[in-house]
């Protein structure tokens, strides 16, 4: 543990130079100047105090060079206390502030299917505990390399004074690291597992909160709220047993300077009496243990808090260091306009479960529109899933305009397609915000059209400041199918060479989603490829070929019509949604 802990500060250091020179630098002249001022107020004591005593007054000079002596140390004291703090805060935050950047921009980075297989709530505990705990020793880090100096100038200084007083030292300041290494040992697997427990309760309180709608609509907050206090309970046993460690180390390290003094006031006394050392020898050795009590915590702070501070950095570095088992190429889509999409003979599966896709081979020509039906589970979402390259396939190859997506930089991937997904995400912003997602070519004439074309532009007209009109977290201010739409003309403002829509229109009144994909039809042309999965019969009307899926394998394929009279499952599938819709209506 401590070796690990040691190998996290130095990384810190290595990253933070700077700050942790100016920090460490007033620390060891705060160190010094407190060895300095056990000398001097043993002087004061043995040049102005004592001979006042014994004659009975004092000279004004000896009074002055003594305040001098006092303040001027103080001074120097005061300077680096400032330059620690400053260097140990600065050190802190910015390590704090760049590892929260290093996370989230790693986040962003790895695909889809690494997050499947972490909770929300776990990650944000990553970004936020965990970071904070992996450089919570910054602070006394100064301090603590300030005091090794110090009790370094402390044994020296007791050498130059009185051996035996020193021998005195030379037994307490060991006994302080041997303490440090039983606690480390004692405190490292309790500090992991509460650290572990800290993310469980985050992943649990996000899915509550997530699921908000759920919880109230279904009647589960007494269930919630005891599925919530059952993982608290736990991290809070968890934090009450190492608590329980750092309650006994902490008096320890306390009284470990006390007694030093005491052994120093002890042994000094015997030694005085035996004309072995000076008066202001003794004062000099006792304070200086007692002024050494508080900086010896610092090593304490460091040490006591590195098992934290090495399970916090292991789950860190554990995102980091995370590939997602997904690379990207450096290959860009030749030309320009749509693109073919092709699937040969593509097999997926998630994690070890059966496969969702079974060698499907499907090919979708350029600027053409195919529309892929299928019941619930027969893969239609993979199917758009991999074509975006949300997924890798298991075997087979997804490819565009002949070139396997795998092959594809991620920004040319950004740039060749864009995918709708039936779940619309919103984020907390503007309409027209929400829509450029800050992309440098797409400005207000791209956002407007896109709009128009997401037949977005009427109700969004309506709000009150239009485009420029905040939504909310989520979307809260708009309707389900206005969400749609805007999701849609955010996929549509790129100008993408190929559109996924995956039910991207489910919450859509029938007639708007029919002029919405007609609109599609007529602006794209020969420049977009259009892969829709859909359900209503007049949608699927629109396309040029339909793909019909059953269990992860492709069926049949042709026109909408011919299909209806072909393919009995289809035609079947297809009346059964129809029917649906006239019930629900």
């Amino acid at each position: 543990m401590l070796g690990r802990g040691l190998r996290v500060l130095g990384r810190a250091i290595r990253d933070e130079p700077v700050t942790f020179a100016v920090g460490a630098l007033g620390s060891v002249l705060f160190a010094l100047m407190t060895v300095a001022s056990a000398k001097v107020i043993g002087a004061v004591v043995g040049s102005v105090a004592v001979p006042a005593i014994t004659a009975g007054r004092v000279t004004a000079g000896a009074l002055a060079l003594g305040a001098a002596a006092i303040l001027g140390v103080s001074l120097l004291k005061i300077i680096g206390i400032f330059g620690r703090r400053l260097g140990a805060g600065a050190m802190q935050y910015r390590l704090q502030a760049r590892y929260r950047r290093e996370v989230t921009a790693r986040y962003l980075d790895l695909p889809v299917s690494w997050h499947h297989r972490h909770p929300t709530g776990s990650l944000l505990s990553v970004a936020n505990n965990d970071v904070e705990s992996a450089y919570m020793p910054i602070a006394p880090l100064p301090f603590a390399v300030g005091t090794v100096t110090m009790l370094l100038a402390a044994i020296v200084s007791l050498l130059v004074t009185d051996w035996v007083l020193a021998v005195v030292g030379l037994l307490v300041f060991p006994a302080v690291f041997a303490v440090n290494v039983v606690y480390s040992r004692r405190s490292a697997p309790l500090q992991a597992r509460a650290q572990r427990l800290r993310g469980d309760v985050a992943a649990v309180a996000h899915e509550s909160f997530d699921g908000a709608l759920v919880v109230k609509t279904a009647g589960r907050e007494a269930a919630e709220t005891a599925r919530f206090a059952a993982v608290s309970d736990e991290l809070r046993d968890a934090s009450i047993a190492a608590g329980r460690v750092r309650g006994l180390f902490d008096p320890l390290m306390d009284a470990l300077p006390n007694l030093g003094t005491l052994a120093v006031l002890v042994v000094g006394g015997i030694r005085l009496a035996g004309n072995d050392i000076q008066v202001q020898d003794l004062v000099g050795a006792a304070f200086l243990f007692s002024v050494l009590a508080f900086p010896v915590r610092a090593i304490g702070w460091v040490l006591g808090d590195l098992p934290r501070s090495v399970a916090g950095w292991e789950r860190v570095h554990g995102v980091l260091s995370a590939t997602g088992e997904m690379r990207y190429g450096t290959g860009e889509v030749p030309g320009a306009g749509a693109v073919a999409l092709s699937f040969d003979d593509v097999t997926f599966a998630y994690g070890d479960g059966e496969p969702v896709l079974r060698g499907v081979t499907v090919d979708v020509p350029a600027g053409r529109t195919v529309a892929v039906v299928g019941a619930t589970g027969s893969g239609k979402s993979t199917l758009t899933a991999l074509a975006a390259r949300l997924v890798d396939p298991g075997s087979g190859r997804v490819t565009l305009d002949g070139v396997d997506v795998r092959e594809l930089s991620a920004p040319a991937l950004a740039r060749t397609v864009a995918l709708v997904s039936q779940v619309p995400f919103v984020f907390d912003d503007t309409v027209a915000g929400n829509v450029a997602l800050d992309r440098a070519h797409v400005g207000p004439d791209e956002v407007a059209a896109a709009l128009a074309l997401a037949q977005a532009d009427g109700f969004v007209g309506a709000l009150p400041d239009g485009a420029d009109t905040p939504v909310g977290e989520r979307g809260t201010s708009l309707s389900g199918g206005q969400r749609q739409r805007i999701t849609l003309a955010r996929g549509l403002a790129g100008r993408p060479r190929l559109l996924v829509l995956d039910d991207a229109t489910s919450a859509v009144d029938p007639r708007v989603e029919s002029a919405i994909l007609a609109g599609l039809r007529r602006a794209a042309g020969a420049d977009t490829t259009v892969l829709v999965v859909a359900y209503r019969r007049a949608t699927i009307a629109l396309a040029d070929e339909v793909v019909y899926l059953d269990e992860g394998r492709v069926v049949a394929r042709g026109p909408h019509q011919e299909l209806l009279a072909t393919v009995p499952g289809y035609a079947a599938l297809v009346t059964a949604y129809e029917t649906a819709e006239e019930v629900s209506a």
